[in-house]
């Protein structure tokens, strides 16, 4: 192939691998025509190898059946091609031992970075990847068994937003779904949509003893919960879900035990799922850039200065949350 292109071994070397080193643009394309002509296809195991390290991107997250990590391992996936890598995807099922088993598994394929959404990463998970040295980047989470680099949502200052937004509406008091019992307390979304809400009620000077409720971050679930809650004596005028899934399931509830959406109960959701909009009524919601937070986490672990020095703080980055207005909060 050198010979057909006229160049060295080296340069033919640099164009098939984009480097380390440039090549001249007309050298460029004589090595590409050569490699056309003899029908060349890289040996990418040879290559990785070599290199010790794929094309490959590790990507772990709890349930690509719930839309919200699916639409962000989609995102994440957009972003990998676009810096010509392929993504190869673990589903955890909020198990810790499954957690542990694909980044034993990823990281022994020698991916070139891992993208690790994690519901509360264990001390045997952290020490795995501290074991690897590997290049990880959190999303969406930040559990605090490890320091690595985190891409997250405001999820605090959404969910106040929320709640402010439904207490506007002059309802009385704003109930919350939140998670389960196994939620983490730190470094969870929910938990932070938890907060949210408790803070922005107590800003209004209202009390939440008793307004919180437990609830898996499914539909199916929350819909079982909130046929239980909308049908007891104390009805809650308005209803905060950590989730979009949780809230879709809650206005099936109240189509179900006939409760008018939003005339006898305000609804409003984070996350901003592509069904948002189609909900019947469409649904109130908290939004974040899921593609600029997916490709940003695929810059920061495809980064070689990824492992930075500095605070926590300054390894954080924080993407703004919006609040989307449609018909369930009461809005026209």
């Amino acid at each position: 192939m050198a010979r057909l292109a006229g160049t060295s071994t080296a340069v033919v070397s640099y164009v098939i691998n984009n480097g380390p080193r440039p090549v001249a643009p007309a050298t460029r394309e004589r090595v590409l025509a050569a490699i056309k002509e003899l029908g060349y296809r890289p040996d990418r195991v040879a290559q990785a190898m070599a290199s010790r390290r794929t094309d490959l991107i590790g990507l772990i997250i709890p349930d690509a059946r719930q839309p919200f990590f699916g639409e962000m391992a989609h995102a994440v996936e957009q972003a990998a091609s676009e810096r010509g890598k392929m993504v190869l995807v673990g589903n955890t099922d909020y198990i810790g031992e499954r957690e542990v088993h694909y980044l034993r598994a990823f990281l022994g394929m020698r991916v070139s970075g891992l993208i690790l959404v994690s519901h509360a990463l264990n001390d045997l998970a952290a020490a795995e990847i501290d074991a690897w040295d590997a290049r990880v980047v959190l999303l969406h989470e930040r559990p605090e068994a490890i320091d690595d680099v985190a891409v997250v949502t405001d999820d605090l200052g959404g969910a106040q937003l929320a709640v402010r937004h439904l207490l506007e509406h002059g309802n009385e008091y704003v109930a919350c779904l939140g998670g389960t019992e196994e939620t983490p307390a730190v470094g969870d979304p929910v938990s932070d949509h938890v907060e949210g809400w408790r803070r922005a009620m107590e800003e209004a000077g209202l009390p939440t003893e008793g307004r919180l409720f437990e609830a898996p971050y499914n539909r199916y679930d929350a819909y079982r919960i909130a046929l239980d809650i909308l049908s007891g004596p104390d009805r809650p005028p308005a209803i905060f879900c950590s989730t979009d899934d949780q809230a879709i399931g809650v206005l099936r509830a109240a189509r179900e035990l006939r409760i008018d959406v939003p005339g006898e109960l305000a609804v409003a959701g984070f996350d901003d799922i592509k069904e948002a909009p189609l909900a019947d009524p469409p649904l109130t919601t908290v939004a974040s850039d899921r593609s600029a937070m997916a490709r940003a986490a695929v810059d920061l672990v495809l980064d070689d200065g990824l492992r930075v020095a500095g605070s926590r703080r300054e390894r954080l980055k924080v993407f703004p949350s919006r609040l989307v207005v449609r018909h369930s909060c009461g809005c026209a």
